[in-house]
């Protein structure tokens, strides 16, 4: 009989062990979670303000062009020839 209770004493001590285990995984987790929401959300900052600065730089890199840049002036005179043909376009749909 002593045997069978220290078995069972073995596994209730294993057991408290593996509760207190698992208690302390589970507040890893919940702070993992909480840091994975924080860095998405830094993320998207981070994307938001990238996205701002390249249609910056776009805008500056055009207003160059206009200016007198030779970098891109070719690509320029396309984006507005484009544009005029496209306003041509809807002109000609007017007068229908």
């Amino acid at each position: 009989m002593s045997k069978l209770l220290k078995i069972v004493d073995d596994l209730e001590t294993k057991l408290t062990k593996i509760l207190g285990q698992q208690a302390i995984l589970q507040e890893e987790k919940t702070n993992l979670l909480q840091q994975n929401n924080n860095l998405q959300q830094q993320l998207n900052k981070q994307q938001e303000i990238i996205n701002s600065l390249e249609e910056k730089y776009e805008s500056l890199r055009v207003a160059n062009t206009i200016v007198g840049s030779k970098e891109d002036k070719h690509a320029t005179k396309l984006k507005i020839n484009t544009l005029i043909r496209e306003i041509d376009k809807c002109i000609v749909q007017l007068s229908d």
